[in-house]
């Protein structure tokens, strides 16, 4: 399927929310940063060429340095020769001036600026940094990961008092005193002193070593300030007090600080009652079920061989489907889980494929995330012509679920590409409340979901079902299958699903959300409250 004109595209905005999960740092949207980038370089390639040429060009220092070595530091001669004195007082008359206020280095300048204005519409926003320094502290918290080895582009934590690799990427980069401070500074302007202690900590002991560059935002004095006052604010008031002395030998009139170590200082009265500690984790709305989220997305998928029940362990059953379709390509499911039941369809999509649709799907996801303010998840929704590669999708899902997923008793297919520390927070995907936008198509709840991987990733990114507490790998080209509700209509509450965050790769996945209408004859309903 090469030709783009067979598909109809849907675009809209993915409005399901997300709780936190800023998906608006895509990776299309480092793609698109990184292309942008390329172009500034050329510019400053320009901008460099053309300064190194006019310092060249600039040979008046030698001429007159020698004129001062070897004709003014020689015979009294020289100085009585009318062309010597004219020279001299040219030069100080107006080339000196023609030096000093040449218009070529700042018309160079103004060039590079203007090439960057060029490309500015192109670069990250100030959301995409703050979601880019979210996502990497969500990353910090779901995988446990080190700060010190983050900075080191080390993605590391502590099991059983050893520091450990939790991946080695293949490519990996060292983040810099500056880079450090403006995580701890968005955590910092979010009352999150938790994370600004740990990443301001790192700043500091990075531009102590002397690492800072002229491009850099933050200093040493930025860094010390910040991390100052949240050490106070989490009861760390001796600390606070040992920076703050610290920062009054960078700038001993600062009268801000000046009164903060006043005020540090009476807070250490051995008379006053000692400060509570306020380095806890931030809180969230999904407390009750972080610590088995966290600790299912660490596993990533490694403990899917599961028992269910009392009676029966169920290692993997692989099933190949034979159907009048697929007799020349037969699709091979592994059953996951029975309650709920949880099915993966190996070689679902081919390669050609996942990337057609990532194609057909780039404009709107690009779209989304410009358009929508406050920004949300970067989704396209894609909707099948006949003949076009989306109603093939259709009719495969159709073939091997044995569902009705035409549209209105099947949505259009949502692509969805994951941010920097991408994820969705627990949430079911069929409605719980009458009020539900998923009630608009009026053919009732969302009975099952159809989700196809359209890229692997090299860590993280599971799919974790919180109460059935077992988690899903991304497998490349694969897509998983569950029933969200009993056959009674009842949702399944084991359903409790999130999308762990991406730790190192691009995910793409393709979401088909299949209704209760339609399903008369495929999917029976039941009137047992156990079914």
């Amino acid at each position: 399927m090469k030709n783009p004109a067979c598909l109809c595209f849907l675009w809209t905005f993915a409005l399901i929310r997300r709780s936190g999960g800023e998906m608006f740092t895509s990776l299309q949207t480092v793609k698109q940063a990184i292309r942008a980038e390329g172009k500034l370089i050329d510019h400053l390639r320009t901008y460099i060429d053309q300064e190194a040429e006019r310092l060249q060009d600039v040979r008046f220092y030698a001429k007159v340095s020698a004129l001062h070595t070897e004709l003014y530091k020689g015979s009294t001669a020289a100085l009585g020769n009318p062309l010597v004195a004219f020279t001299l007082i040219k030069r100080l008359h107006s080339e000196w001036l023609n030096v000093v206020f040449s218009n070529e280095a700042q018309e160079n300048a103004e060039a590079l600026r203007s090439g960057y204005e060029e490309e500015e519409a192109d670069l990250p926003k100030v959301e995409d940094l703050r979601g880019a320094a979210r996502g990497l502290m969500r990353l910090q918290d779901v995988y446990a990961l080190q700060v010190s080895g983050l900075s080191r582009g080390r993605f590391q934590r502590v099991t059983n008092g050893e520091v450990m690799d939790v991946c080695s990427p293949a490519v990996s980069v060292s983040l810099s005193g500056d880079d450090c401070f403006l995580v701890g500074k968005v955590a910092y302007e979010q009352e999150d002193y938790y994370h600004s202690v740990q990443w301001l900590e790192e700043s500091v002991r990075l531009f102590r070593g002397g690492q800072w560059s002229l491009e850099d935002e933050g200093t040493l004095e930025h860094a010390l300030d910040h991390l100052a006052f949240s050490h106070f604010k989490t009861g760390n008031i001796s600390h606070a007090l040992s920076l703050s002395h610290e920062l009054l030998h960078y700038d001993p009139m600062n009268g801000r600080v000046l009164q903060n170590v006043e005020k540090y200082e009476k807070l250490l009265d051995p008379a006053r009652p000692p400060s509570t500690d306020g380095s806890m984790r931030p809180s969230s709305a999904y407390l009750r079920t972080r610590d088995t989220y966290e600790r299912l997305c660490q596993t990533q998928g490694s403990q899917v061989f599961r028992k269910i029940n009392k009676k029966k362990c169920l290692y993997t059953l692989y099933i190949v489907l034979f159907v009048h379709y697929l007799l020349l390509r037969p699709v091979r499911r592994e059953v996951l889980s029975l309650r709920p039941f949880v099915v993966l369809y190996h070689d679902f999509i081919t390669a050609a494929e996942a990337e057609d649709i990532k194609t057909f799907a780039q404009p709107g996801v690009s779209a989304s995330r410009l358009r929508v303010k406050p920004p949300v998840s970067p989704a396209a929704w894609l909707k099948g012509s006949a003949g076009s590669l989306v109603e093939k999708l259709d009719q495969r899902i159709s073939l091997i679920t044995g569902l009705n997923v035409k549209h209105p008793y099947g949505e259009f297919l949502q692509v969805v590409n994951y941010g920097i520390g991408g994820h969705y927070e627990p949430h079911f995907d069929h409605a719980t409340s009458p009020s539900s936008p998923v009630f608009k198509l009026k053919t009732g709840n969302r009975v099952a979901t159809f989700m196809i991987y359209l890229s692997p990733v090299e860590a993280g990114g599971s799919t974790a079902f919180i109460y059935a507490n077992f988690s899903v790998p991304v497998v490349e080209r694969a897509a998983i299958f569950w029933w969200n509700l009993h056959r009674n209509g009842q949702g399944d509450e084991d359903t409790l699903h999130a999308g762990c965050p991406v730790l190192i790769g691009d995910k793409w996945v393709a979401n088909k959300w299949i209704h209760e209408y339609g399903q008369e004859f495929q999917h029976r309903c039941s009137l047992n409250p156990e079914e």
